[in-house]
């Protein structure tokens, strides 16, 4: 089969839920429209994440991009709480200082949003058959949690496991590829955080799960991957970064998969 783009995932607040999309606007930065727009911080500017508030994980968002607006379900709360998120951010703010029991604020960044890889600002990128695989080495994990737990951009359908990993090359080298008539630059395999050991719904961890990990995605590694990025074998989804011509470009569900031969 050829590759193509089988679904787009946008994260607008960074942490929470995400919300799959049928297309995507490419801003002038490389990053996704809506993509990381929002970010919750604490007092002293650093972000509330997964990384250091595994509470994070028991709350519920969805949203509706148009509309611009958060439901958001507190745990034990009766019902959703509906917000604007231009109009009654502060609203919201005031919800999430009580459930955190500290003062956070909801930051904004239209522009290039709140990317973990400040040097690759293009949406991370991952294949269906490799979250499958993956998924296949934890007892009890199904693909879709595994995909909440990677929280990549763009999944590629059509392609054995670890497809991707053709999208970076030696240290210093891009690799150059298109998804539709979308221009992007494959960097490197993106290092992993605390975020993917834990259940995406309760925030609990997976016995073991980083060593497992790292022992079978060095197992699995196909020879003809670049080796040098690996210092280590914690790494899965590819970033990427766009070149300007690639700026107000749609990316589309179907969009077909290139990969070229020149590399820049």
């Amino acid at each position: 089969m050829t590759p193509y783009l089988a679904k787009i995932l946008l994260y607008p607040v960074k942490s929470l839920d995400g919300v799959e999309v049928e297309n995507t606007r490419v801003l002038a930065s490389g990053a996704l429209q809506y993509d990381r727009e929002f970010a919750i911080f604490d007092e002293q500017g650093r972000f509330v994440n997964g990384k250091r508030h595994a509470k994070i994980h028991l709350l519920r968002a969805q949203f509706a991009l148009l509309n611009r607006t958060i439901s958001l379900q507190i745990p034990d709360a009766n019902s959703l709480q509906i917000f604007h998120l231009d109009k009654e951010r502060q609203a919201l703010e005031a919800t999430l200082n009580d459930y955190f029991e500290f003062i956070v604020t909801l930051g904004q960044n239209s522009l290039m949003g709140f990317p973990d890889d400040t040097h690759s600002l293009g949406p991370t990128v991952i294949s269906t058959a490799t979250l499958t695989e993956v998924a296949s080495w934890f007892p009890g994990l199904s693909v879709d949690e595994m995909r909440r737990r990677m929280r990549a951009n763009i999944e590629i359908g059509g392609v054995p496991a670890f497809w991707e990993d053709r999208l970076f090359s030696e240290q210093g080298d891009l690799v150059s590829f298109r998804v539709g008539d979308v221009d992007f630059f494959g960097v490197n395999p993106c290092q992993r955080c605390i975020v993917p050991t834990r259940n995406s719904y309760l925030g609990e961890a997976y016995p073991n799960f980083q060593k497992i990990f790292t022992t079978q995605r060095q197992a699995t590694l196909p020879n003809w991957v670049a080796s040098s990025p690996f210092n280590h074998f914690y790494r899965l989804s590819i970033n990427t970064q766009l070149p300007p011509s690639s700026a107000g470009k749609i990316l589309r569900i179907g969009d077909r998969v290139d990969i070229n031969i020149q590399q820049s």
